[in-house]
């Protein structure tokens, strides 16, 4: 599965009210380390089919980008039920996405 993305329109069905977990990649196509990250978190996407994976542009989605409180990116976020329960911010492995998505 690729990776989402997640605009404001589909933010409610497919993060707030999702049954799965979902990790949040705020990016912007501008960002180097973002581009880092990209490829990981599509390879995260296959290997995590218990969650969702959603990308945020922060040039296109400012209001999502504000309400999460963004300040550096890329920042991952983690939802589940409706709530953040872990953020990390700069370019992370593999493994720790995958640790961030099964706490």
């Amino acid at each position: 599965m690729r990776a989402l993305t997640i605009t404001r329109d589909n933010f409610e069905s497919e993060v707030i009210k999702s049954d799965q977990p979902v990790l949040l990649d705020f990016w912007a196509e501008w960002c180097g380390p973002c581009r880092i990250l990209s490829p990981v978190l599509d390879e995260v996407a296959r290997e995590a089919p218990h969650s969702k994976i959603g990308k945020v542009n922060v040039d296109e989605q400012p209001e999502l980008a504000a309400a999460f409180g963004i300040r550096s990116i890329p920042t991952l976020a983690v939802v589940k039920d409706g709530r953040v329960v872990q953020t990390k911010v700069g370019v992370q492995s593999k493994a720790s996405i995958l640790a961030m998505l099964n706490q």
